[in-house]
């Protein structure tokens, strides 16, 4: 046959490699910030954009989109052209995929500390960035089934099968999730409220999880480990059930995040049930990829890349077994709201994708350098650093999170809760706050070795070029099977029809979780009591969304004895119909809120929010002086996000909408005035006039500012509710 000449695209993969380097040191940096910033609350006193609420965000998209997603985008690129025998479709797109990726994770990097976010776990940014996303991911695709088509290599490997499957299936959950309506250039609510809200977000958070962090991994896994180790994959037979049972089960398990909330019991039954199931897939996966070391086991000893290799499939192992566990009603009712769910979540991410990136990363840029890695001494030391990191990042939050649940859940003799303050619980988990912290600073430690490791390899190495190939053109059969060709063989010779597949398979979870809970009406009953939101109400919703506060109070509160005596009765399906998003949230560092309305006076919120400390000693909640600044709040939206709630199928009338800056007003004048029941609130605020004047500022009334809206949602929260007062 004749022999075609072509050459790889190698600097396409260079560039995503530093990006992934760079952007692992700035998340991981913010990542550890936030551990310090548990043991040092106030570390940013003061500053809008430097605090918890806004830098958590910044943090997990950070590493998941900017760091993994870099590193699976430098894997993919250089691992499909080798597959494919061909160069990338188009040098524009994978640039555009590039530069417009890394525009996408600086929008972000510059918005979340801002407070633009739309609240929901790993898809916070605003509408405009939602839409770019799409598009850059379109483009991705574009390039990778355009590659395909242009193929010299017949059969379709099964790491494409997990590229393929990625690719379609993040577009799928990023494009339903993400249906907004537009209130400002920067301002959406969700079209989808309260429980549907949280099905959709779940929905897509699980599967977020399953196909941008598990399956494109496993793709890189199915063509790196047996590259690395020279050994054939253990079993290819396992791989096709490994690949199609783990797309098809994946989609359903969204509603174990959901166990124990408003969600209808047979959509949370259905989400244990699945999830049980998929210990099968992923040990599969895990398997497959150890057992391809077969025979290789003196390499690892002696080559760092495999030992990444190792305990990142070992991490992915214990991760996959774990997942399944927490989902069992009887597991997640100890499990959930806790630091249990913070530590699976970071063995998964730091073993799992941290050590397959880095094992990646060290073994591709001396082969594109031509060149040997610096220091192999070094990259050891990365391993047992950053699996010391680990261990001591995970223990400590195991520990805190059974410390937690046992807590919250102890009862006295006479019937009462043993610790009712939740802050008790708090001081006694401090030190594994402690122990945490110096865990993420190993790690970090390790990951900065690595940056220097590179950086010497680079300079040693040789200029990354293109790299040339050659291999014959692919012969044109029939597109029928041949000669007894089984149908699984003839598929992945078919990348249209094998991606058509895969789209049906991710599709049928969530059509018959979602649609049911969206049409059918008796899913989601009404409560009479339940109302919209007043004007400033609306405004401090959206205020509590900016900064935050999801990300460390939840608003739901579980049918356990335990919770109902600390919070008040359970929530209910129709109390959030109007929750344009949902906020239940996912973690309890704070104690749930859902029915804090009218527990406190508005002084006391005031205070708190002031200073944390002076009204509950051993808080590690920060401060929000910003709210209580010099300066009016921007209400200049306030009709339109009410015209956009009508949209929605909130009620609220016309006259409403028309008088809503003067009910507005209204409503934070009487907070204002409830405020000056306080003497030494009276005091602070005449001080404060006389240093406006004497500054020559303009003096803003309380009751413009942004704090008044604050308290007035929190106030409102679970009033709705009518509750006999019991003895």
């Amino acid at each position: 046959m004749e022999m075609e000449q072509f050459y790889y695209d190698n600097k396409i993969v260079k560039k995503f490699i530093y990006a992934t380097i760079l952007f692992g040191v700035v998340g991981m940096l913010v990542g550890l910030t936030l551990a310090v910033m548990y043991l040092f609350p106030n570390m940013t006193d003061g500053i809008s954009w430097l605090s918890y609420g806004r830098l958590r965000p910044l943090h997990t998209n950070a590493v998941i989109f900017a760091f993994v997603g870099n590193a699976f985008f430098a894997g993919m690129y250089y691992s499909l052209q080798r597959l494919l025998k061909a160069r990338m479709f188009s040098d524009f797109l994978s640039n555009l995929h590039f530069w417009g990726w890394q525009l996408i994770i600086v929008a972000a990097a510059i918005t979340l500390p801002l407070g633009y976010t739309s609240s929901k776990e790993y898809a916070e940014l605003e509408w405009p960035i939602d839409i770019a996303i799409a598009l850059i991911w379109v483009v991705m695709g574009i390039n990778m089934i355009g590659t395909m088509l242009r193929r010299r290599e017949r059969h379709l490997y099964v790491a494409i099968w997990f590229y393929l499957a990625t690719f379609v299936t993040v577009a799928v959950l990023h494009i339903f999730n993400n249906i907004e309506l537009p209130v400002s250039a920067l301002k959406s609510y969700s079209v989808y409220a309260g429980v549907q809200d949280a099905l959709v977000q779940w929905w897509y958070g699980h599967n977020a999880v399953a196909f941008f962090l598990t399956t494109p991994f496993l793709g890189l896994m199915y063509y790196f480990v047996p590259k690395v180790a020279n050994r054939p994959i253990y079993s290819y037979r396992l791989s096709i059930i490994h690949f199609w049972s783990l797309i098809f089960i994946y989609i359903w398990a969204g509603p174990h995040h959901l166990l124990y909330s408003a969600l209808p019991n047979w959509a949370q039954n259905l989400g244990v049930a699945f999830s049980i199931m998929l210990i099968a897939p992923s040990w599969g996966g895990m398997i497959n990829g150890l057992l391809t070391l077969r025979g290789a086991w003196d390499k690892v000893r002696e080559e760092p890349v495999l030992k990444f290799f190792v305990v990142a499939i070992t991490g992915y192992g214990m991760a996959t077994f774990e997942g399944p566990m927490l989902s069992l009603k009887n597991v997640n009712a100890i499990a959930h709201y806790t630091d249990w769910i913070i530590a699976h979540v970071h063995v998964g991410a730091l073993a799992w994708n941290g050590f397959m990136s880095f094992g990646i990363i060290y073994w591709l840029v001396p082969r594109m350098t031509k060149s040997k890695i610096f220091s192999t001494k070094l990259a050891n030391f990365h391993f047992w650093i950053g699996t010391l990191g680990i261990i001591l990042y995970a223990l400590p939050m195991y520990v805190a999170g059974f410390l937690q649940a046992s807590m919250w859940k102890q009862f006295n003799p006479d019937g009462t809760l043993t610790y009712g303050n939740f802050l008790e619980t708090v001081t006694q988990i401090m030190p594994m706050y402690w122990m945490r912290a110096i865990g993420g600073t190993l790690y970090l430690v390790g990951m900065l070795t690595l940056v220097y490791n590179i950086i010497m390899t680079v300079k040693a190495g040789e200029t990354v070029e293109d790299e040339l190939a050659q291999a014959p053109a692919l012969q044109r059969i029939s597109s029928g099977r041949i000669n007894g060709e089984k149908f699984h063989s003839w598929l992945e010779r078919k990348p249209i029809q094998l991606t058509i597949l895969a789209t049906i398979a991710i599709l049928i979870g969530g059509v018959i979780q979602i649609v049911p809970t969206i049409m059918v009406k008796s899913n989601i009953p009404t409560i009479s009591s339940v109302k919209p939101y007043s004007p400033l109400e609306l405004e401090g919703r959206d205020l509590y969304i900016r900064e935050g506060c999801v990300g460390c109070h939840s608003q739901s509160v579980r049918p356990f004895r335990s919770e109902v005596e600390r919070y008040g009765p359970q929530s209910k399906a129709g109390e959030f119909v109007y929750d344009h998003p949902f906020l239940w949230g996912s973690k309890r560092t704070g104690p749930d809120l859902l029915r804090i309305g009218g527990k406190y006076n508005d002084n006391w919120h005031f205070n708190h929010f002031w200073n944390p400390q002076s009204i509950s000693a051993g808080s590690i909640m920060p401060g929000y002086k910003w709210l209580f600044d010099n300066k009016p709040m921007d209400i200049s939206l306030t009709q339109k996000k009410m015209q956009a709630m009508v949209s929605l199928g909130v009620p609220y009338s016309e006259s409403e909408i028309s008088n809503a800056q003067q009910t507005l007003r209204t409503q934070a004048i009487s907070i204002e005035k409830n405020l000056e029941n306080d003497p030494d609130f009276v005091k602070s605020y005449e001080e404060s006039k006389k240093n406006a004047a004497a500054r020559g500022e303009k003096f803003v009334p309380m009751n413009e500012r942004e704090i008044v809206a604050l308290i007035a949602y929190i106030q409102r929260l679970g009033t709705d509710i009518k509750v006999k007062e019991t003895k």
